[in-house]
């Protein structure tokens, strides 16, 4: 990958919505030079979506996040692909990653109720083949999320007392 590219994803990953005219004048190339990388980008995969951050709390919707740390038994002459790949089918999961550690995967979950993501755990994950062990930490409150800070710090306001 040339520097152009990894310049020109390290931006978009700060902020998707520049527009291509000041992308380009921040990178010092032509309009068309950014607009062709980026094209290319996403046909060969490299850039797959623009999404924005959302902050979840300021909306009015139910909503349950958990991390699930998964322990399983790779399968022969596949390794974790295949169990990772069973995984990420299903509806609640969000992502899926291949972990060192005391852990094998870990899965990010969402659903619209406690219930729900227990049954997830209990009736669709836990039962997999592989799978020998989960452990499950719920999301209770997001302070910073890819770069993003939630809550800036209160300003204080009072009046700086010297002696």
């Amino acid at each position: 990958m040339n520097e152009l590219k990894l310049r020109l994803l390290n931006l978009l990953q700060e902020d998707c919505r520049i527009p291509l005219e000041k992308l380009a004048v921040m990178l010092g190339v032509s309009l068309q030079e950014v607009a062709s990388a980026i094209e290319e980008m996403e046909q060969d995969g490299t850039i797959l979506r623009y999404r924005p951050v959302v902050n979840w709390d300021r909306v009015n919707v139910n909503r349950v996040e958990a991390m699930i740390e998964v322990r399983v038994t790779p399968q022969r002459d596949m390794g974790f692909d295949a169990i990772a790949s069973r995984i990420y089918r299903f509806d609640e999961v969000k992502s899926v990653f291949l972990m060192s550690g005391s852990y094998d995967l870990l899965v990010l979950v969402e659903a619209a109720t406690l219930k729900e993501l227990a049954a997830f755990v209990s009736e669709k994950l836990s039962v997999l083949d592989t799978v020998t062990g989960t452990a499950t930490s719920f999301v209770l409150k997001r302070y910073k999320q890819e770069g993003v800070i939630f809550e800036a710090a209160a300003k204080d306001d009072r009046l700086v007392v010297s002696p």
